[in-house]
């Protein structure tokens, strides 16, 4: 049997000394959840946080005895929300409860409609993650045993097919729904490497099936995990590019020749951006012991531009990174259902008829089941967006900086950055790639968050498109890391001329350290080769961050 590497990683997760990460819905972060997608730890259920799916799954059925209309329980979804589907009349009697799992086997079939290829195996397990830590919030009112399967599908490595696409971006109604499929005992996942129905799936790891009921269809299919589990792959892509960048930039000025006073903290505290200081202390630090710090003739006063503001552009990633991260630390801790199944909520304005007929009390348990916009990401998609724009001005002063390199006018160096014996053509054409990267990252990063049609007869009218800013972002970061894979062989064999010219020269720590390590890979153009792997070699080393 052929097994998948990320298969292996679970099977060996569950034999080897893997950790166990305990969730209890509020104190996730970014580096767990891509453990536990990635099988190098299981997941366990705080005691604190399953008393809360109790208690919320209690309220809830107190509701339905009470007649509460509640979204998705006691009346339909979407425009379905008018339709009454079952009047408990103070008891949940068998056909109550029949009618119910009717209701919800019908809402994960009905709204399972996703478009292929199925995500990455990584990214549903990074979904199961994110859902199961937001369900244990306490806040969706499905049965525990809903929070159970996350847990051992994860831990016992069934991985449900997902579609990549088909979500506007309000809650992947489409997308997630294949997971409650699966629950379900239908559709399909991926166990041990092989794709089997669900039913086979779970029998093979001995887990028993949901019988979905009450609120448990909306609270797995009701959710941002999918697009915001894609967005954190293509952050995770874009962190490794800005943490990359200083010692690529030290190396391409170290090729020019070029002027570190951008950089200097003389410089950067006239205008004092937050952040702007600590980028250029990076760059200053990967250029320590270098030859640019001591004067030099052939200098120029001032560089192109896309030298001297690498800076602020480093600085614009770095704060675009801090944003989205602030903004995933919500979404990954805290919950995006509707309706909101609140425990003990604060009774303000509960004295208003309206308030009043959210709230449920019971003997053992109260709180309020509240209509909300909870499932919107907007937060998530504007800040993967700021990402997007902010990680295209990093390309285009890549672009330029690459230019540059190749221009004897600028270099003192040879045009093209052509051996003095090549007779041929060097980097005369290789300029040609990197434009064409840099020109879909131009068209990636235009915003798409507000764009979209009425849906579900007009009132399902806005839109945040998060898996379409997902897979934008993460384009750009794939296709800037080309590019920046272009810079480097211009850098490399730019210090290599300078030396092989103008004679030995110191290089900075970082800088020195990266050259010898793409060298390693990439060998100097003495005189011309095919280009390709180099290419692909210089962005596997970027992304494996070998610096």
């Amino acid at each position: 049997m052929k097994y998948s590497i990320l298969s292996i990683m679970v099977m060996l997760a569950a034999t080897a000394q893997a950790g166990v990460i305990t969730l209890d819905g509020h104190h996730l972060t970014q580096e767990q959840a891509w453990s536990i997608a990635e099988g190098k730890d299981t997941v366990a259920i705080s005691s604190e946080a399953y008393e809360r799916l109790e208690r919320s799954h209690q309220l809830v059925e107190l509701a339905a005895k009470g007649g509460t209309p509640v979204y998705g329980l006691t009346v339909g979804v979407g425009l379905n929300k008018d339709k009454s589907l079952f009047s408990a009349n103070g008891e949940l009697s068998q056909e109550v409860r029949e009618a119910s799992k009717a209701f919800n086997r019908n809402a994960l079939r009905s709204h399972s409609a996703g478009i292929g290829p199925m995500a990455e195996d990584v990214i549903a397990r990074l979904q199961l993650v994110i859902r199961l830590n937001t369900l244990l919030a306490g806040q969706t009112g499905a049965q525990p045993k809903v929070a159970e399967l996350y847990r051992d599908f994860l831990n016992k490595g069934i991985t449900p097919q997902i579609p990549a696409r088909g979500s506007v971006g309000e809650a992947d109604i489409t997308l997630s729904s294949h997971v409650g499929a699966v629950m379900m005992g239908e559709w399909k996942a991926k166990v041990d490497g092989k794709v089997v129905s669900g039913a086979e799936a779970l029998k093979l790891k001995g887990v028993s099936p949901l019988d979905p009921q009450g609120k448990d269809a909306l609270a797995i299919l009701s959710t941002n995990a999918m697009a915001v589990a894609q967005v954190m792959k293509a952050r995770k892509d874009a962190k490794t590019l800005a943490d990359f960048s200083p010692a690529l930039f030290a190396l391409s000025l170290e090729g020019l020749n070029g002027n570190i006073a951008p950089v200097l903290p003389q410089a950067v505290s006239v205008h004092p951006f937050t952040g702007l200081e600590k980028e250029a202390s990076r760059i200053r630090d990967a250029l320590d012991g270098s030859y640019l710090w001591k004067k030099n003739e052939e200098r120029a006063l001032q560089d192109p531009l896309s030298f001297r503001t690498s800076v602020y552009v480093l600085r614009e990633v770095n704060q675009a990174l801090n944003h989205l991260d602030e903004e995933l630390q919500v979404q990954l801790n805290s919950s995006d259902d509707n309706p909101g199944t609140i425990l003990n909520a604060d009774k303000k304005y509960s004295e208003h008829e309206q308030v009043a007929m959210y709230f449920v009390e019971g003997k053992d348990v109260k709180g309020a089941i509240v209509p909300t916009a909870n499932f919107e990401p907007l937060p998530v998609a504007i800040a993967a967006q700021r990402l997007g724009i902010a990680l295209t001005h990093l390309s285009h002063n890549s672009v330029q900086r690459s230019i540059h390199l190749s221009d004897e006018h600028f270099t003192g160096l040879t045009r093209f950055l052509s051996d003095p014996k090549n007779k041929g053509h060097a980097f005369g054409a290789i300029q040609k790639p990197f434009v064409a990267l840099h020109s879909e990252n131009q068209t990636l990063a235009n915003p798409v968050s507000f764009l979209g049609t009425p849906v579900a007869g007009d009132i399902e009218d806005t839109f945040t498109n998060l898996p379409l800013v997902a897979e934008r972002l993460a384009k750009i970061a794939d296709n800037t890391a080309y590019i920046y894979s272009l810079e480097l062989l211009h850098a490399a064999q730019a210090v290599d001329l300078r030396t092989k010219l103008k004679g030995q020269f110191a290089m900075g720590k970082d800088s020195q350290e990266l050259y010898k390590r793409y060298r390693q890979a990439v060998k100097y153009v003495g005189e011309d080769r095919i280009f390709t792997d180099d290419i692909e070699n210089g962005k596997n080393l970027i992304m494996n961050n070998l610096r």
